[in-house]
């Protein structure tokens, strides 16, 4: 997964969303807990899947 910085606003949904990966930094917005690019787990697919269609802002991307 790929935050684009420029979009978000830091509304927090994929953090609600992916807890396991995601983390807030000191002003909300959202910070991979391994790094920018951000492995995402097979058992965390669908939950990132979501979070990615969810986005108000259209900040997240999953690669592949």
């Amino acid at each position: 997964m790929h935050i684009d910085w420029t979009r978000c606003d830091g509304r927090g949904l994929c953090i609600e969303l992916l807890p396991e990966l995601l983390t807030r930094d000191d002003w909300g917005y959202p910070v991979g807990r391994g790094g920018s690019e951000i492995p995402i787990p097979q058992n965390l697919e669908y939950a990132a899947q979501e979070a990615v269609a969810l986005c108000p802002t259209q900040a997240l991307m999953l690669r592949k």
